[in-house]
């Protein structure tokens, strides 16, 4: 057994062909589905970085079960959670769906920065060599029992000399390159894989879920200029750093929204369904004078489990709920510090996922994520340009859902290890070097 796998990588997608696209968002608060056409568009009328705009057909969403921080622990709760999110896509666009891309947020997602340089044969820089540039890169990132979700290539060297954008037909007789390898843990990736498979749906892709909603959040020069994504879910908030136009770091904390609703659950002696209403209608990390004066109605439950009316302050809730959002918050910053990163964080940050809605939510992650710098620009994150969405998907906790339809537009940046000795099988046999040539040109 191999102590490390590639995931399935996609295909590339042709930039004149329409296609029709299912992809699978697989959180542990709700699954989605969506169907999706992506069409061809001409320079200018797509957003940056996007070849295809995407029109859905079909959507369909259901409450996750067999999930706990983000990994599978209940293969068949899982599994017919994806049945009820596919079909439901299914009926509505009319279509039957064969092979979905996927999305991971647990199994401790984690970056690895790794360089490596290789002689140049022929005394210019040819496709074969940044090949074999690439390969010597993604090879020393592999680890034992993790699961490689993205080899991004960040930058280039000839004769030491960085900042090379398109070594192509440079003269020298070294050539570097720097990396970014996005990983999970192999066992967290199998089991997701598993459960997808077990519904007969082959899996495309697999992508990391902060580089995802990222994908469809990011608007105009945020990615080259520099921000901390913040995809904030039900059990798992996972992060991630853009700069210089690429993702540059990826991580994850196993605490999130659901741990927000079962300290208001615990601390208000409601059940957890009411616990989530109370904090979805009245949650604030903010406390106002009218708190005090504000009450609220809690359902408390008697031995015969009927449901007494009672009622407390809604300073009471905004108590509850405060400590355990900045500790979520303190835990990001913290992380992000620790990489060398926290100066990121501080400038710009754009919280998602269905958790960074909580009514001063923007306050929190301003004070805390720039404690002892200047106040950090936030603003929250929804999908953008997708065409179809209904209403009720146009928030930011359907951005990583809808950043799925965009991956296979920039799938082809990332590079493909053409041994298939540790990868799983991968759809498509576009060419190799082809693929790397077509990275040159488009991804910078």
């Amino acid at each position: 057994m191999n102590h490390h796998i590639i995931t399935p990588r996609m295909k590339p997608l042709s930039a004149r062909r329409s296609m029709t696209l299912s992809v699978l968002d697989v959180g542990t608060s709700k699954i989605v589905c969506i169907i999706a056409e992506l069409k061809p568009v001409a320079d200018g009328e797509a957003l940056p970085g996007r070849t295809h705009i995407a029109r859905v057909l079909g959507i369909g969403h259901t409450r996750s079960a067999g999930l706990k921080g983000g990994a599978v622990v209940n293969l068949e709760a899982v599994e017919q959670s994806i049945r009820h999110a596919v079909d439901a896509a299914e009926r509505m666009a009319r279509v039957e769906v064969q092979s979905v891309i996927v999305n991971l947020t647990g199994g401790r997602l984690g970056s690895l920065k790794q360089s490596a340089e290789v002689e140049v044969r022929g005394g210019s820089v040819g496709l074969r060599d940044v090949e074999r540039a690439l390969s010597a890169a993604a090879q020393q990132g592999m680890r034992q029992g993790r699961a490689v979700l993205h080899t991004l290539p960040t930058g280039f060297s000839v004769d030491g000399q960085g900042g090379v954008v398109d070594p192509g037909g440079l003269l020298g007789q070294r050539l570097g390159v720097n990396m970014h390898i996005v990983s999970a843990d192999a066992s967290a990736a199998r089991n997701l894989m598993l459960a997808v498979e077990r519904c007969h749906l082959d899996v495309e892709a697999v992508v990391s879920t902060p580089y995802a909603s990222g994908l469809s959040c990011l608007v105009d020069d945020e990615a080259d200029m520099g921000v901390a994504l913040i995809d904030m879910g039900g059990s798992t908030t996972s992060f991630a750093v853009f700069a210089g136009g690429a993702i540059v770091h990826t991580d994850a904390i196993a605490v999130g929204g659901h741990h927000v609703t079962m300290d208001v659950a615990r601390g208000l002696s409601t059940r957890i369904a009411a616990a989530e209403r109370l904090k979805t209608l009245y949650g604030s990390t903010v406390m106002t004078p009218a708190d005090e004066r504000e009450l609220i109605a809690v359902p408390l439950v008697d031995e015969f489990e009927r449901d007494i009316p009672n009622h407390a302050p809604k300073s009471q809730l905004t108590r509850i709920i405060q400590p355990r959002v900045e500790e979520i918050l303190e835990l990001v910053r913290d992380r992000l510090r620790h990489a060398g990163l926290g100066a990121e964080a501080a400038r710009r940050v754009v919280l998602t996922g269905g958790a960074s809605q909580l009514n001063g939510m923007h306050d929190a992650a301003r004070r805390i994520l720039s404690a002892g710098v200047a106040p950090a620009r936030v603003r929250t994150g929804r999908p953008l340009g997708v065409k179809g969405l209904p209403e009720a998907a146009k928030g930011p906790a359907f951005a990583a859902a809808v950043g799925l339809l965009v991956y296979p537009q920039v799938a082809h940046v990332e590079h493909f290890e053409p041994r298939a000795s540790h990868s799983y099988a991968r759809t498509g046999s576009d060419n190799y070097f082809a693929r790397v040539g077509r990275w040159i040109k488009e991804s910078f």
